[in-house]
């Protein structure tokens, strides 16, 4: 029988470092599922997803490249109730794709996906573990600005938007720091050692 994968949640608020973290893990031949993009191809490939979306915000939610992301951004955000809806149209079908992913990589000790909203899209209830990716409020905010060429206000926006940092840092079992001293290739080689003891 083969044993199941450890499957490991890497969650963290915008400018964190979560990519940079999923970055390095694949080049140490980890497999990462990142569930944003993912969304964003089922969201463009999807027939009921796409039907449904439609439903709920009218035919320019779509474009002919595929989902108006901007239009659909700003009326979800207008309004918290078109959120939900499309939360529950979307969520399903990633969760859905995130489990034929783990069958067939049924032979990694350990899996990863990376999720901004693990516990807002009810992920956290596939994973073993939480990996926080963490980094002060300011580094945080200077990366997303050089980033997205955005402003200050608009980051913070951004930040007050998501769940709050020392809630997260309750409910992880593991955190990364990525505005220190020590260098992430050192990080990631502790982190899968720590995993991998943890399962033999």
């Amino acid at each position: 029988m083969t044993q199941q994968a450890l499957i490991v949640g890497i969650t963290g608020g915008i400018g964190s470092g979560k990519s940079t973290v999923a970055r390095y893990l694949r080049a140490n031949n980890c497999k990462v599922y990142d569930s944003d993009k993912a969304a964003k191809h089922i969201q463009n490939t999807n027939a009921v997803v796409r039907a449904k979306t439609v439903e709920l915000f009218g035919e320019e939610a779509y474009n002919d490249g595929g989902m108006n992301r901007q239009f659909v951004a700003q009326r979800a955000f207008e309004d918290k109730d078109m959120l939900r809806k499309l939360s529950e149209i979307v969520h399903p079908a990633v969760k859905s794709d995130f489990l034929n992913w783990i069958k067939s990589n049924q032979n990694e000790d350990i899996l990863f996906v990376e999720s901004a909203i693990l516990y807002e899209s009810g992920f956290n209830t596939l994973v073993n573990k939480v990996l926080l990716v963490s980094a002060r409020i300011e580094t945080r905010i200077c990366r997303v600005m050089r980033r997205d060429k955005t402003s200050r206000e608009n980051v913070i926006q951004r930040i007050e938007n998501q769940m709050n940092e020392e809630t997260l840092k309750e409910k992880a079992d593991i955190i990364i720091y990525t505005d220190d001293d020590i260098p992430m290739n050192v990080k990631i080689f502790v982190l899968l050692k720590k995993l991998r003891e943890q399962i033999n």
